[in-house]
């Protein structure tokens, strides 16, 4: 398999309450000298995030969306509008859990009534994504296919863990959840698994904590995993855990080669 280079970039990489300073959950992907990007969640501060860091959020064709929670999905308004007043004419797409178009529609009323009816240069599509069924997009210059994981996050409508494959790599995100052997099969041979870590040791319903990942951490086959949206006890243990941690604006590159 040709592998061709894909950048990834934590935009946002902290949790819901902004601990450390950090920009809630956004990861852009992006393929060197192609057009079009792909976002991994957009948190209600991503397009700060994104415009403080210099990317054009014009640019994003895909959006993806692992959970319906304002630090995962509450930026797309803004996006929306944004690319309203930018000029925008990409067609953007938004796939996330059954119901995402109905809470994107009203989130935008919330916050600014009567901004769904407004004509724009660019047309929202918005896609549902149910558990194990592979759902394919043409994002130039190759498909991407995601396969979204049921997973154990309440947050009013199914939470997901996904499972991108892009230019010959995947990418696997955990989204927010408790430990479910789900992320077993979301991990097997992926390129990068990006996962929770919310807290060290202790328990809190819904996420996962560092330990639980390190007792399943041989069961986890991915090359290699990058921790995210930890919590402020966390972050001031980063550098201990024996773990590689995301940080806003970090970048790595997913290398091009012969498989």
């Amino acid at each position: 398999m040709t592998k061709h280079p894909v950048q990834v970039r934590f935009v946002g990489s902290g949790d819901a309450f902004g601990s450390g300073g950090r920009f809630q959950a956004c990861i852009l992907l992006h393929a060197p000298g192609h057009d079009g990007d792909v976002l991994l969640d957009c948190g209600a501060s991503s397009l700060v995030a994104l415009k403080q860091q210099r990317q054009d959020p014009n640019q994003i064709g895909l959006v993806l969306v692992s959970h319906l929670h304002g630090d995962h999905f509450g930026g797309l308004p803004f996006l929306i509008l944004d690319g309203q007043f930018a000029h925008r004419t990409r067609p953007l797409h938004v796939a996330g859990p059954a119901g995402v178009g109905e809470r994107v529609q009203a989130a935008m009323e919330v916050l600014f009534p009567g901004s769904t009816g407004v004509r724009r240069r660019f047309p929202v599509h918005f896609h549902e994504l149910t558990d194990r069924q592979p759902l394919r997009f043409e994002v130039e210059p190759t498909e991407l296919v995601v396969i979204p994981f049921a997973v154990v996050h309440a947050s009013g409508a199914p939470a997901l863990a996904l499972r991108v494959a892009w230019q010959g790599h995947t990418i696997a995100y955990t989204g927010d959840t408790e430990w479910t052997e789900a992320l077993v099969e979301l991990a097997q041979g992926a390129d990068l698994l990006i996962a929770e870590g919310y807290t060290e040791q202790r328990k809190i319903r819904f996420h996962l904590d560092v330990a639980t990942l390190q007792q399943h951490a041989g069961r986890l086959a991915a090359r290699r995993v990058i921790l995210t949206h930890l919590s402020a006890e966390l972050l001031a243990r980063a550098d201990e855990l024996g773990w590689e941690t995301a940080s806003d604006g970090m970048t790595l590159e997913l290398s091009g080669a012969q498989q």
